[in-house]
């Protein structure tokens, strides 16, 4: 599917395409393809402040979602508040509807040759091309979901799932993104993936998404190999392991409210 998540309207500011339309609720955005936005405007302001390109790769980002996303104008504010040579620390709030509804920081740390200590990442995933297609859009409503080309390696279970995603949807209109922002815009749906109720049933939100990069990931396809816990108060945790095609990069955690759908 071709487009765009997000279209600018002003600096600072984007609009949600029907791409990004979320699973939830057909009045709101599906975080995913913000988060991806989030790290964008990132971009832009290390770019501005000429800290962009200084050799300082995407080593964590962690966003906490304040409440329901609307599919209105994503006003985006960042600063960096921890400048530094070898690390930098920004952070992005998002106002969406003149409500705070998601804020984020980021680590960009910078780069030394350390071959000769690497190991101790996980085995990778089968290529996308030896996996099967999946339907993700008949479990899940929405314009994200329906954006995506899923591929899985088995069959999905409940609670346990390890899949590859790519979208052909530019993240914003008109405007070129950077690797580890694309990346970004496809992990949060490692919690649709490997569901352990039926979301006809069962809500189970995640209020929030943390990333640890050890690798900058490359494109297009990105590898969730998830495993979904539930607690018995109403708590939940997904966790990825995060790939690229040419094998592992990262984690990822959301934690996530769980409750019954009544009526």
């Amino acid at each position: 599917m071709t487009g765009a998540y997000f279209e600018p309207v002003a600096a600072g500011v984007y609009r949600p395409t029907a791409l990004a339309g979320g699973a939830w609720n057909d009045d709101e955005i599906h975080f995913s393809p913000l988060g991806g936005l989030i790290v964008h405007a990132m971009d832009l302001h290390r770019d501005a402040r000429g800290s962009h390109g200084d050799g300082k790769e995407l080593g964590r980002i962690s966003f906490d979602i304040l409440g329901f996303l609307a599919a209105d104008d994503c006003a985006i504010s960042v600063e960096t508040i921890r400048p530094g040579r070898t690390i930098e620390l920004v952070e992005a709030t998002v106002t969406i509807a003149g409500r705070t509804a998601v804020l984020a920081r980021a680590w960009f740390i910078a780069t030394a040759d350390t071959v000769v200590v690497a190991g101790g990442e996980p085995a990778s995933l089968p290529e996308p091309d030896a996996c099967e297609p999946w339907a993700m859009s008949e479990g899940w409503p929405g314009g994200y979901v329906a954006s995506l080309e899923v591929r899985v390696v088995a069959p999905p279970l409940p609670g346990r799932t390890s899949a590859w995603l790519r979208t052909g949807a530019d993240l914003v209109a008109d405007q070129p993104s950077s690797a580890h922002a694309r990346f970004v815009a496809l992990i949060d749906t490692a919690n649709g993936i490997a569901v352990r109720k039926s979301p006809t049933e069962w809500m189970f939100p995640n209020l929030d998404l943390t990333v640890h990069l050890y690798r900058q990931p490359t494109g297009p396809w990105v590898g969730l190999d998830t495993t979904v816990t539930f607690g018995p108060a109403g708590h939940g945790l997904t966790s990825s392991g995060l790939h690229d095609v040419d094998g592992p990069v990262g984690r990822a955690e959301q934690i996530l409210t769980l409750r019954p759908i009544v009526g």
